[in-house]
């Protein structure tokens, strides 16, 4: 069997996401579940995007202001990544650009 193509191109819905690695789904599949997904998987998904993907890639699934408002159930999705969008979303909550967490 042949591993799935992963690609960095982000365009077209039927792309196989560089960050979904170890779990090939079509961009089109990964909005879709996004958008319809009971909460616990959604979170999973998103967590995922945030501790695999590249920074600005994140934002092409995601506004900083669901992050904020999903934190409580992202943080045990982020792994290595917590600390970097720990202090992101803190500068950008003390600069206003975000609702405080």
């Amino acid at each position: 069997m042949t591993p799935p193509e992963l690609t960095t191109d982000l365009s077209r819905p039927d792309a196989i996401p560089y960050f979904l690695w170890d779990e090939p789904m079509t961009l089109s599949e990964l909005r879709l579940r996004l958008a319809t997904a009971p909460e616990p998987e959604r979170l999973r998904l998103l967590g995922k995007i945030l501790r695999e993907a590249r920074d600005p890639d994140v934002w092409r699934f995601v506004t900083p202001e669901q992050v904020v408002r999903c934190w409580p159930g992202l943080v045990r999705h982020l792994g290595r990544r917590r600390a970097f969008w720990e202090f992101l979303l803190a500068e950008w909550g003390e600069a206003g650009l975000v609702p405080p967490r």
